[in-house]
């Protein structure tokens, strides 16, 4: 069976002055991919030629296993959910009970039900038009219409643009609760690491258009660690993955390693002693990442 919701083979897009790409990704189904990149870095282009609304130079777009060289089935665009950063000016002068009633008529699985309980958690005023609403509660009825329909996959685009910090954690805990059913795939885009951190099972790191690769948040959180050991700097010579060495002070050495559960396994076996240990910040991770220091098993997005 099909386990991969979109793969990328080579994908290129030129913007203005900017060349998207090469970009070679797997997304798997059933998780939440953190695509997480500064504003500008390419983000909402991948998003974008994913849902065709932008249509790459060169390199080839699979859904759930299928390549369409021209425009995507309606039976497979309705198995996809999109909250844009922007939101669509055709709704503007609808309500958000007049935008469902459009958008079900297109969505076979529109769930009503469902969609009321989102618009009552989230606050959503009814009876006034979109465009009246503030930037928070018009990105909550995005978010709600989004679920509604039941996607299979689900292209989150900043979508916590606009929300306070109780709406902010609702969005969290209601796709949580949504990839429950292990039958939904989220690729949320994002320059917020607490997303990432809160919510993503894989990270896909994007800078200046280029793919710097795909690797699983766990095993970052649980390898990259700043360790403290008693001994002299020779030490790291034999251990995996250091990417920073100091002697802090007479007999104390501080060390950042990539392979954290590997280096001390060794340090247990060779009978020295692991004096502190510090997880490392997810945004302190990205950064060293950016500076070409790779985590174990990295899916690379220059090549297979």
């Amino acid at each position: 069976m099909e386990q991969t919701a979109i793969e990328m083979k080579g994908v290129e897009k030129k913007m203005r002055q900017k060349l998207i790409g090469p970009i070679n990704l797997k997304l798997p189904k059933g998780y939440v991919i953190g695509l997480i990149g500064e504003n500008g870095s390419g983000k909402s282009t991948l998003i974008h030629m994913i849902l065709k609304i932008v249509f790459p130079d060169r390199g080839d777009i699979a859904w759930f296993g299928e390549s369409y060289p021209h425009e995507i089935p309606q039976q497979v665009r309705r198995q996809i959910g999109f909250v844009s950063e922007k939101s669509s000016v055709e709704e503007d002068n609808l309500t958000a009970e007049e935008a469902a009633e459009f958008r079900a008529e297109w969505y076979p699985e529109w769930d009503q039900a469902y969609f009321e309980e989102l618009l009552g958690k989230f606050k959503v005023p009814r009876n006034i038009k979109l465009k009246k609403m503030s930037k928070g509660e018009r990105r909550k009825y995005e978010i709600s219409a989004a679920l509604a329909h039941r996607p299979k996959l689900l292209l989150l685009d900043e979508p916590s643009s606009g929300l306070d910090p109780f709406a902010w954690k609702l969005m969290i805990d209601e796709l949580r609760e949504y990839m429950e059913s292990g039958e939904a795939t989220i690729l949320l885009s994002t320059h917020i690491v607490e997303e990432v951190k809160r919510l993503a099972d894989y990270v896909v790191l994007l800078h200046h258009g280029k793919l710097h690769g795909m690797a699983e948040k766990d095993g970052l959180m649980d390898n990259w660690k700043e360790l403290w050991i008693s001994g002299g700097m020779d030490l790291a010579e034999d251990l995996p993955g250091i990417i920073q060495v100091q002697q802090e002070f007479h007999g104390v050495v501080r060390m950042i390693t990539t392979e954290c559960l590997q280096a001390e396994r060794i340090l247990h076996d060779s009978g020295i002693s692991v004096l502190k240990t510090r997880t490392l910040e997810l945004d302190e991770i990205l950064s060293l990442w950016l500076k070409g220091h790779l985590p174990a098993g990295m899916q690379s997005g220059k090549g297979d």
